[in-house]
């Protein structure tokens, strides 16, 4: 009898042995939460080759950052993302900034650190495109074509998928031909909420007339000249459609700029500075792109109340 007891209840303890066990396995709700910061997680049909970046010391300080390739028409296009510590250690999502390059095809296309210097910069996740046709994507740069569907699929992927992504106060940013990206970006999607347009082209038509050396470049990406196309050329240029532009911009342009005139930042400005609060910076120099302080004005403006 007593053997019998002892056989019940050495059944019973390892049945309660089993259960414990289970039970420490099962995720915890901070295991799950810790999932959400860590980017190799989204790993999926239409994000793919995660690849963690070695940061130097100083970026590694402030952020993790990702190469990534993400489905956009079919088309497999290149992708980098950089999201801040202090996001991951305090697992609260945070803003974003969608970062635009310039240049056009494999010109200009974005390094392994560029995503995480904007980050250190502005204390915001950063999300960028190498755009279809460059920097290893798959595809045809149109210069503002179709190559905008990436960009806009990049923000379907921060609002529907990265849960780390706080969606309050997106901001679309660029420069040069990346700065005409984000005024697309802003006139296409409502979900864009500030922009920042650095040395950027706003008016292609003069862009082609100032600069002979675009003109090829031009021509190969949207496919006419401006006397074959207009529309094509006016689509893509702010000037034109300037009161769709329904947000927040922080414009800044060297006046002595060679690559972008400085006319056509004067001349988006005089129209934007009627429909919506907009911010102009500018230098007597000819910088194409950031000045040294340019980083501190851009987190002043990001934070500054609407």
């Amino acid at each position: 009898m007593r053997k019998k007891f002892s056989i019940i209840a050495a059944l019973l303890l390892t049945a309660a042995f089993i259960v414990s066990s289970l039970a420490s396995c099962k995720p915890t709700d901070t295991d799950e939460k810790s999932r959400v910061y860590d980017f190799v997680n989204y790993e999926s049909d239409e994000v793919f080759d995660i690849e963690k970046i070695n940061l130097s010391k100083e970026l590694a300080a402030e952020c993790e950052s990702y190469s990534f390739t993400y489905l956009s028409d079919g088309y497999k296009i290149k992708a980098y993302i950089s999201i801040p510590l202090s996001t991951i250690e305090s697992q609260e999502p945070t803003q974003c900034v969608l970062y635009n390059r310039g240049g056009n095809r494999n010109y200009g296309a974005l390094g392994k650190y560029d995503t995480a210097t904007i980050c250190k910069a502005c204390k915001r996740v950063v999300v960028a495109s190498q755009y279809r046709g460059g920097g290893g994507s798959e595809g045809k740069d149109e210069f503002g074509g179709s190559d905008m569907h990436d960009v806009i699929k990049l923000i379907d992927l921060c609002a529907n998928r990265f849960s780390f992504v706080d969606m309050d106060d997106f901001c679309a940013a660029g420069i040069s031909r990346g700065g005409m990206m984000a005024y697309l970006a802003a006139k296409q999607d409502k979900r864009v909420k500030r922009v920042i347009a650095v040395s950027a082209v706003s008016n292609l038509l003069r862009s082609y007339k100032e600069r002979d050396d675009m003109q090829k470049v031009l021509k190969g990406t949207i496919g006419f000249t401006p006397e074959e196309n207009p529309d094509a050329y006016k689509e893509r240029s702010a000037v034109y459609w300037y009161k769709k532009i329904k947000v927040p911009v922080l414009m800044i342009h060297s006046k002595l700029d060679k690559q972008v005139s400085y006319k056509q930042a004067e001349q988006l400005y005089t129209r934007l500075k009627q429909v919506t609060d907009c911010t102009f910076i500018t230098y007597s120099d000819d910088v194409h792109g950031l000045h040294n302080n340019d980083e501190k004005t851009i987190y002043k403006w990001l934070n500054k109340k609407k």
